[in-house]
């Protein structure tokens, strides 16, 4: 009975057991028998390899034959450098794509002349231009005057055929390594720049291109076609390659008027490559212009579809082209953004949230959802004449500007789509904004929502007063990588401290941090000192020198260093200027020199003066960095042991955005600043006593000012001294940033509540 009821216990798993049992014993079987059956027939008596039956040899996998595995593994060769050849250092490149060989994606040549480069050279330049990554003017003659904006390139000789010699010649050796297309057009062209920087995006650049508009040789071969130059062709880098060892013997032996018609022989007598107008499934669209015509009037479709539109004979007429064909893609553009917008919709019910999932925009980034209420994103409120959150933190301020065309937009934005909408039943026009919210998500763009008084006017005539709120948006668009120039961590940095006798104090700090950040770590940065002296004490110098401790500390500094000096400016002044004293400084350093106006709180570190040299652009960008600025520990811990961790100190202080104390600029740029300032105040010295650099370069200079918060640059709690003798505005930003700094609010709630606690009991 047990027996029975074991198997009937087992009997569902029986057919696994079996299965598993002789699965295990058919593999140890099979693999026993390949052991036994390889090595005898392989190898022979002293364990080389051997004859295989029948006459087959032993290959390697690619089928070359091999002596056996051994060929297979990996040989490790080890490095060995002949001492009697001298070693030459690796050169890299600057970018990385160089060093990888990559090739930037189109280059654009414009023929143009002496006669026309102040005008149909200069349409070309502001219509299309900016459209394209690289774009070259290339002239026989050059006139006195170049136009601002354009890279010319002069070859001095006016002959057509020459100058299409020169101009291919230079292209090859100048950009021909580091593109894949060539495009040339003439400056009477029209070119639709987009269109045709989509066109190449889909050529293989494996194949050798000649493309544009095929035209018939006068009296010469058929089949043999050249690309007419008046409406742009696009030619291959390797096309380029191989056509520039033929370029000589194409200027002695054919002879041409035209220069497109010379290039076309040129490659087709040398290489058998002729003009196409079709190549891949992609088409060379082109429109020939009649006299006296109608852009806006053009309404066949070979016009719409165009790439290049010739002849343009004047500069009025080269911008109505381009306003033309700018309105046809915003068309398309609208269109297409109208399609994808329906097809999301018809999508959306499919999806797993459904129709409760659709987002307003359609096609836009669903409203940022804040996790607490501290990443809640405040709402801005203003009126047509008024902002209520106002930059410099005052409840109220007139709207002016950039800020005052956005909501102008907004408003006629909204009436545009109102009447779209309702028309032609009713027809909106505004009476008054009566409230206006806007807010940045910068997950979608800046929303806004708007209290419209409205009137409405019906088909017979009948108007009615109402009130409709409506939401906007401004998503994001395409991200615009801009270009900067070149710049490095190697610059040496010029370090400019001013002192006066309240910062005596602060001094040795200072020196022990520039000491160990900059000098200990070899750092290629510079000192200089500003003893600003007030006349009472610039008097008693010679007795009693305020300063004689601080230089006492650098010439120690200098003992230790050897190789370093730091050089001292004394100055005599009641008002320290700090434009004042960046021009005594700048006139003693040469032009290039890259300035770091800092303060003596200022602790200095590797981390920020290489931020720095990265964010100081000459003829570029100045840096201005918003330091963070510790609270006052008294405060902040009350008796409590500071936070050790470096990690917590974000925490106990904020970035002091009133302060424009540090500043890293070029001497070249200041000075240049400088000069524009003198000749707008004349001799007015007493303007400069309520200016600071930040004014000058804010003012007086066409540079980008960067001014970021810099959390490496990190100051200890001191009570600044502010000078009365300064501006209004100048004093007032210095008691503001006195008094922010002292703690935070919970910081100072907590000090009144154990004041009072104390003064009741």
């Amino acid at each position: 009975m047990r027996l029975a009821a074991l198997l009937a216990a087992l009997r569902p798993v029986l057919p696994l057991v079996l299965g598993l049992s002789l699965g295990c014993s058919l593999s140890l079987l099979r693999a026993s028998w390949s052991q036994s059956g390889g090595e005898d027939r392989c190898l022979g008596a002293a364990g080389r390899p051997g004859p295989l039956p029948g006459g087959a040899r032993l290959e390697a996998a690619d089928g070359r034959p091999g002596p056996g595995h051994e060929d297979f593994r990996p040989r490790i060769v080890p490095y060995y450098r002949d001492p009697n050849k001298p070693y030459k250092k690796v050169l890299r490149t600057r970018y990385i794509q160089t060093e990888l060989g990559f090739h930037e994606r189109l280059f654009v040549a414009v023929l143009t002349s002496k006669a026309t480069l102040n005008t149909l050279a200069v349409a070309v330049n502001k219509t299309v231009a900016h459209h394209f990554p690289r774009l070259l003017y290339f002239t026989g003659l050059r006139s006195a005057k170049v136009p601002h904006g354009m890279v010319l390139v002069a070859h001095g000789d006016e002959r057509p055929i020459w100058l299409m010699y020169e101009t291919m010649h230079y292209i090859h050796q100048h950009f021909g390594s580091d593109y894949d297309w060539f495009y040339i057009m003439q400056d009477d062209t029209y070119a639709q720049a987009e269109q045709v920087k989509a066109l190449v995006t889909h050529l293989s650049i494996n194949q050798d291109v000649y493309l544009g508009r095929a035209e018939e040789f006068i009296g010469g071969d058929e089949q043999a076609r050249y690309c007419h130059g008046g409406f742009g062709y696009l030619i291959s880098r390797s096309l380029l390659l191989k056509l520039h060892p033929h370029l000589d013997s194409c200027r002695n032996e054919i002879l041409s008027v035209r220069p497109d018609e010379w290039l076309g022989r040129c490659i087709i007598d040398f290489l058998g490559i002729t003009c196409v107008s079709q190549l891949q499934g992609q088409h060379y669209h082109t429109y020939e212009l009649a006299k006296n015509t109608e852009p806006e009037r053009e309404e066949e479709e070979e016009f719409q579809a165009a790439l290049a539109v010739y002849p343009v004979s004047d500069m009025t007429l080269m911008y109505r082209l381009h306003k033309h064909f700018s309105r046809i893609q915003l068309d398309r553009a609208y269109q297409e953004i109208q399609d994808l917008q329906m097809q999301i919709r018809n999508l959306t019910s499919l999806t797993p949230a459904g129709e409760a999932g659709l987002t307003w925009p359609v096609g836009i980034n669903a409203p940022f959802l804040p996790k607490s209420r501290f990443e809640v994103i405040s709402w801005d409120y203003f009126t047509e004449q008024h902002l209520f959150s106002c930059p410099d933190g005052s409840p109220k301020c007139e709207l002016s500007g950039a800020g005052k065309a956005d909501v102008s937009e907004i408003i006629e934005s909204a009436l545009e789509q109102l009447n779209s909408r309702y028309q032609p039943l009713l027809r909106f026009s505004k009476r008054q904004l009566l409230n206006g919210y806007r807010r940045f998500d910068p997950t979608r763009g800046m929303e806004y929502t708007l209290d419209l008084l409205l009137e409405a006017v019906t088909q017979k005539g009948h108007s009615h007063i109402l009130a409709k709120r409506v939401s906007l948006v401004r998503p994001l668009s395409k991200v615009e990588i801009i270009p900067m120039p070149y710049v490095t961590e190697a610059t040496r940095v010029q370090l400019v401290l001013p002192l006066t006798v309240q910062d005596l104090d602060f001094v040795a700090n200072f020196l022990d941090m520039f000491a160990m950040n900059t000098l200990d770590t070899h750092d290629n940065a510079l000192l200089t000192l500003l003893f600003i002296y007030h006349p009472y004490d610039a008097q008693r110098v010679s007795q009693v020198d305020v300063f004689a401790g601080v230089k006492a500390m650098v010439g120690e500094l200098e003992k230790r260093y050897a190789e370093v000096k730091i050089p001292w400016i004394s100055v005599k002044t009641e008002v320290p200027s700090q434009v004042k004293l960046m021009d005594i400084v700048s006139k003693k350093h040469p032009v290039d020199t890259l300035f770091f106006l800092a303060s003596v709180w200022t602790e200095i570190n590797m981390e920020f003066l290489n931020r720095c040299r990265m964010n100081t652009i000459s003829n570029w960008q100045v840096f201005f960095p918003v330091h963070f600025q510790e609270f006052n520990p008294a405060l902040v811990y009350r008796g409590e042991q500071t936070a050790s961790s470096s990690t917590d100190f974000l925490r106990d202080g904020h970035f002091d955005r009133y302060s424009f104390a540090e500043a890293c600029f070029y001497n070249s740029d200041y000075m240049t600043a400088r000069t524009k300032l003198a000749a707008d105040i004349l001799d007015r010295d007493e303007v400069l006593e309520s200016m600071e650099v930040f004014d000058v370069f804010l003012h007086y200079s066409g540079l980008h000012l960067f001014r970021a918060v810099e959390p490496g640059l990190v100051q200890k709690y001191a009570l600044r001294s502010c000078n009365p003798r300064l501006s209004e505005e100048l004093y007032h930003r210095c008691v503001l940033s006195n008094l922010e700094g002292l703690a935070s609010r919970s910081h100072l709630a907590m000090a009144l509540f154990e004041q009072e606690q104390a003064n009741s009991t």
